[in-house]
Parts: structure tokens; C-alpha cells; sequence
């Protein structure tokens, strides 16, 4: 059997058999997961070693100029849309480049290429680099091993460059902090009291789950809704309510029928509705009263980001999707997962009962994607929903949030200056997230459309290249509280909320001003979020 039809029938295979798992699976993988950047790194080494003793190798003529090019090449060619498409491409651009193997060394790059297309098609790209190693000549696979590495490289240094936009005015610079660094956001310009900074739509918001149902608020923009005006969601088991017609297509497409609906979920052409859709309605019912008896966001903002990647991802296959299912667009080459993927983190255990539950959903909208919402996976999400999330509190906030009933360091916050108290619910704002806490911002909130859509607005003057900031606690004094007891209900909150001891400017001139006032019930602790640990290796973070 020739190479040709050792790498078709082998990958064909595959190819074929992974096409409802692709969706979701493929970009994930091949550009984001951490194992994937692992197993590609050990599988270049072993190549690297191997060639190495090797004579002849044809790609060693190569400068990483002309290797550049080539992958500018391939990164401006559009690629195949439809399953249909991409395993024809796939299949073609295999045996045009065992073809072209055989021309020589001459061939060799052109070769590499050809082979290189077909792994971006891939279901499976790990998988199809063994085939590779061993089907595919020495030389014309190293190049191809040089292409993944230059191309993941390139992906995790240049990410800063495109993000954030340029128009929201700001950047994420690095800075020293204790033993280690630190991604803080800057200003890129001078900014006066007053005035914007910018305004940012968040990747994914809840309402609160005492509001879900009630008809008051918008589930998907957190808009209050005047009475008798709400449009009802089609078909849904959470009882989610509109402010627009708007809103209830771009919910519909994103999230909500995916996790909440019963529409499948590609058509029919591309595959057939294997869903059975009894126990599709029982999985989301469950997941439904376990959200309600928990009443905690991050179960629902980890779900709905889940869902968004699915529907991104879902709609790259079908021609002609709404692109409501990409927004917010994001810049470049970049996907959610590449924006959540280096934001600092909480680590946290999230119960088993939830796991299963966010899997059945998934798996009955979709099968073949539960693997996608590993309990690891989900912790991770979970642990970032916590740290990160930014509390929605239009005109300051409400006064009827139930009491919780959490012990306090159990107690679900998120970051506003108003108090969690206050909020209608939260939401993952991908730039934001970058913004540190201090108990004397220069920066605040603000939620002046009535929506979700964060305006951050200056406190004060701020130079260009300052950090920005933002409180993540009410920083005020309380009628009757002396700022003694106002540092220290402060401190402990952000103990309890984010884990960290709070060494911000106002906190150490406070706590030497009063010396003989020790915070004894705040945590001596330090920094304890995290960075994924590949992020870590490859940013230095």
C-alpha cells in the first residue's frame, strides 16, 4: 500500500467519523489546549533528534524568513466551509502532497504545504501528526512540524498586539509584583476626570437567579422590562424573558437553545437529528432546579460560554449561519477560548452533580461533544467566572437581593463598587478582566444604557501608561463605620472573594497610620490566583 492511501485511509476515516465532534473539538485543540501544545512540543523534539542524525535534510536550507512566508501563505487562503468541503480538501491536498514528495527536494516545501492545509481541516491534528511521522518523508515532515510550532508560536506572542482593540484605548502590559509578574491594562492615551475610556459588551452575562423567570429583566441584555412588554423565549426550560426581538435571536443563536432549547442543532443536509428529545428535555430540566437551588451564577456564565464555543464553532460549518453566533467579533485569528484561556484564575472545586449535569445537556444537544465539558475543563471555567466576573449594577444597584445564606466565605461575589448586594447579575467582559483592584480607583463601572454593555469611566485624571484600576468591593465609608472598620470590612472581603491580601496605596498608608489597629481576622496571604500553566511557560505571567 503506497503512503498516499495509507494516510487517506487511516485519516478518511477519521475524518468522516469525526464530523459532529469537529464543531467544537478542532479549534480548541489545535490552537488552544494545553495538552495539544505539550503533546506537539515532545512530538517536535523527537523528530528534531531524529533528523538530526539524519543526512540530507532539505528542509535545513530553509530561513525562518522563507518559513514565514509560507505560513502567510496558508494563513490567507480561505479555507473550506461545509464538512462535505473540507474532507474533499483534506483528501486532496494529501495526495498532491505525496505527489509532489516524490519530485525531489526542490519539492519538498510545496510538499510540506500541501500536507500542512490538510492538518488545519483536521478533526484530530495530534492523530494525523503520527499518521504523518509515518507516512510522510523525513524532511518534508520536519518542515511540517516547523509550520505548527512557528504558527502556535506566533499565535501566543502576537496575541497582544491585536487585543485589545485599539479603539477601546487601552493595552495589557506586564509588571513586576512580589516574586513574580503580573498582566495589568494601561491607558494608551491621557484621559481627564469624566471622561470614557471605553465601553465593552460582555462575552457572556446571567442574570441573577432570583430574577431568572420573574419576567423583570432581560436574560440576555439584563435590560428591565416594563411590564407586560417582555417577549418570552421559544420553547425554554429556564422561562428566559426578552427586552427585543433582538435580543431573543442573538440569545437563541449564542446559548440558549443549546443549553435551554430543543431546535437542533446543525441541519438535516449536513447531519442527521439524532437527538432524542425526551431526554434532551429531562437533562435541561435538571440542570434548570439545580441553577435555581444553587442560586449561583458561574454555573450558568461556565454553561453559556461553553454553549457560545459550540455555536462559534458550529457555525464555521454551516454556510449562510447568523453571525450573531460570533459576536463580539474578536480580532485577528482569535477564538473565545483565547481570550478566557490567560485570565487569571481561582482554583476551585466545582460538584460532581454539576459536571454530569452541564455534560448531559451537551450531549443531548449535540452528541458526541460531552467530552468537551471535562470536570477539569469546567473547574478551570469556573474558577475564572469567579475571579473575573464584573457585577452589572445599572443606576447603582438594587435594594431587594435576597440575603445569601452562604457561610461568608462560601458566598458567590463579584467585582462592582457598589457591593454584590447591589447587582442584577454579572457578566465576563474579556478586556476588562485584565483590570486589578485598589481601595482608591482611578477608574469605576458604569452601566448608563441600562444593559450589560460596561462603560468604564475615569475617576480622575490618568496618564498615558498608567495602570488602570477599578474597586472590586464597596470602598466607602458606611454612615457610622470609622475608616479603621472600613479597612478592615474592605480587606476581608477581598480576602474572602479573590484571595489576596490588599497592599494597594490607600491600604498601606491606613494600615501605618494605624499601627496599633491590627486587621487580625484578614488572612495574611498572598497572591492566590493563577495563570494556566501553559500561559505561564509561554508569557512568563
Amino acid at each position: 500500500m503506497t503512503r498516499t492511501s495509507t494516510v487517506l485511509t487511516v485519516a478518511g476515516v477519521t475524518l468522516i467519523s469525526g464530523v459532529l465532534a469537529y464543531a467544537v473539538y478542532f479549534d480548541y485543540k489545535r490552537r488552544n489546549d494545553a495538552t495539544f501544545r505539550k503533546k506537539l512540543r515532545k512530538e517536535k523534539k523527537k523528530v528534531d533528534k531524529h533528523l538530526a542524525r539524519s543526512q540530507g535534510d532539505a528542509s535545513a536550507s530553509l530561513s525562518p524568513q522563507e518559513l514565514r512566508q509560507a505560513l502567510e501563505k496558508v494563513r490567507s487562503e480561505d479555507m473550506p466551509v461545509s464538512s462535505e468541503q473540507r474532507e474533499q480538501f483534506f483528501m486532496t491536498q494529501v495526495g498532491m502532497g505525496e505527489q509532489l514528495c516524490t519530485q525531489g527536494p526542490a519539492f519538498h516545501l510545496p510538499a510540506a504545504l500541501c500536507f500542512y492545509r490538510a492538518l488545519r481541516v483536521y478533526p484530530s491534528p495530534v492523530e494525523l501528526i503520527v499518521i504523518y511521522q509515518k507516512t510522510v518523508p523525513e524532511p518534508v515532515f520536519k518542515i511540517v512540524m516547523d509550520l505548527m510550532n512557528m504558527d502556535v508560536k506566533e499565535r501566543v506572542e502576537g496575541y497582544y498586539s491585536t487585543f485589545p482593540p485599539k479603539d477601546m484605548n487601552v493595552k495589557v502590559t506586564q509588571r513586576d509584583i512580589g516574586e513574580g509578574k503580573r498582566k495589568i491594562l494601561a491607558a494608551a492615551k491621557d484621559f481627564k476626570a469624566g471622561d470614557v475610556i471605553y465601553k465593552e459588551q460582555p462575552v457572556v452575562a446571567a442574570l441573577d437567579l432570583d430574577l431568572e423567570g420573574k419576567g423583570t429583566h432581560c436574560s440576555h441584555c439584563l435590560r428591565q422590562i416594563q411590564k407586560g412588554m417582555a417577549i418570552p423565549a421559544e420553547d425554554d426550560r429556564l422561562g428566559a424573558v426578552y427586552c427585543s426581538k433582538d435580543c431573543q435571536v442573538k440569545s437563541k443563536v449564542q446559548y440558549q437553545n443549546i443549553l435551554f432549547g430543543s431546535e437542533p442543532l446543525l441541519p438535516p443536509e449536513l447531519a442527521p437529528d439524532m437527538t432524542n428529545h425526551e431526554e434532551r428535555k429531562k437533562a435541561q430540566e435538571a440542570f434548570v432546579e439545580y441553577l435555581r437551588n444553587r442560586g449561583k451564577a458561574v454555573p450558568l456564565l461556565v454553561s453559556k460560554f461553553l454553549a457560545r464555543q459550540i455555536a462559534h464553532e458550529t457555525a464555521k460549518m454551516v454556510p449562510g449561519t447568523s453571525p450573531l453566533a460570533a459576536e463580539p467579533v474578536t480580532d485577528g485569528d482569535y477564538t473565545l477560548y483565547d481570550h478566557i484561556e490567560r485570565l487569571r484564575y481561582l482554583e476551585t472545586t466545582i460538584p460532581e452533580e454539576e459536571v454530569g449535569l452541564v455534560s448531559e445537556v451537551l450531549k443531548n444537544a449535540l452528541p458526541g461533544i460531552e467530552s468537551f465539558s471535562s470536570d477539569e475543563r469546567q473547574a478551570i471555567l469556573a474558577g475564572k467566572m469567579a475571579y473575573n466576573a464584573i457585577g452589572v449594577c445599572p443606576g447603582g444597584g438594587r435594594d431587594d437581593k435576597p440575603a445569601p445564606t452562604d457561610r461568608p466565605e462560601d458566598q458567590e461575589r463579584a467585582r462592582t463598587p457598589y457591593g454584590t448586594s447591589r447587582q442584577i447579575g454579572c457578566g465576563l467582559y474579556a478586556v476588562s478582566s485584565y483590570i486589578n483592584h485598589s481601595c482608591d480607583p482611578n477608574a469605576r463601572p458604569s452601566f448608563g444604557s441600562g444593559t450589560a454593555e460596561l462603560t468604564l469611566i475615569a475617576n480622575r485624571d490618568i496618564k498615558e501608561g498608567e495602570e488602570i484600576t477599578i474597586a472590586y468591593v464597596d470602598v466607602s465609608q458606611h454612615p457610622g463605620e470609622t475608616p479603621v472598620e472600613a479597612r478592615r470590612r474592605r480587606r476581608i472581603e477581598l480576602a474572602r472573594g479573590w484571595r489576596f491580601a490588599c497592599t494597594c496605596p490607600k491600604c498601606m498608608s491606613e494600615g501605618a497610620m494605624e499601627a496599633n489597629e491590627r486587621d487580625s481576622d484578614v488572612p495574611d496571604q498572598k497572591d492566590e490566583s493563577k495563570v494556566e500553566a501553559v500561559v505561564q511557560r509561554l508569557e512568563g505571567s
